[in-house]
């Protein structure tokens, strides 16, 4: 390596450096503008806030808002945006001996277990989320995403052909009780925000129903 490309001695490799200034800077106000968001959107309903009033009760300009998020739907979504890769990540990191029914089942429990330890801050914006059609049909585009990245894992686990049957039925079956379990959870939830019942008991017992069928492969 060329002395003027090789990094000054003491450098941390550039994946252990910290965050910059500018880094930091630019996360506590996507932060600041995401809390801002929803604690408007639970208090007044998502159809009546504006991205304005988002901006104003934030203190920065409507520009500014547009910086780091394409519409006030992607608020909410940046919500979802890492339990597709938090199943997936799950799901690689299961022993390659495991049954289909439970790598699945722990894949499905791991944001569900997320929910469960802070309801009080995602309880609202599940609700919010599946009573609002513009938030719902975008829950829906990520979850057929979800379902793409789940089959492809599954097919390699299991040496299966991706573009077989089974892979893209198992990790529907896998995100329908996962979809099933968050919508009893905000209905059950009770009226003080703390969770009426256990999504992880709830996803447990989905799976208990669909165990036969997912590990039925190769049978």
């Amino acid at each position: 390596m060329p002395a003027s490309d090789a990094p000054a001695s003491g450098d941390p490799a550039p994946a252990l450096r910290a965050p910059t200034l500018a880094q930091r800077k630019r996360q506590l106000v996507a932060t600041e503008l995401t809390e801002t968001a929803l604690q408007l959107f639970a208090h007044k309903g998502f159809e009546a806030v504006t991205v304005d009033e988002v901006a104003t009760a934030a203190g920065v300009s409507k520009r500014t808002f547009f910086r780091y998020f394409a519409s006030k739907e992607d608020v909410v979504v940046q919500f979802l945006a890492g339990m597709g890769a938090d199943m997936r990540t799950a799901l690689a990191a299961r022993p390659a001996g495991e049954r289909p029914s439970a790598a699945l089942l722990h894949a499905a429990s791991v944001p569900l277990a997320a929910c469960g330890d802070h309801p009080e801050q995602t309880l609202p914006v599940v609700r919010l989320i599946l009573g609002t059609p513009a938030l719902l049909a975008r829950f829906l585009e990520h979850e057929a995403g979800w379902r793409e990245e789940l089959a492809g894992e599954l097919a390699a686990r299991l040496g299966l052909d991706p573009a077989g049957l089974y892979p893209p039925l198992a990790a529907g079956m896998a995100l329908t009780a996962f979809e099933t379990v968050l919508c009893r959870w905000s209905e059950d939830a009770g009226s003080g925000g703390g969770g009426g019942v256990d999504p992880l008991a709830l996803i447990a017992e989905a799976f208990g129903v669909l165990a036969p069928a997912l590990d039925a492969v190769g049978k």
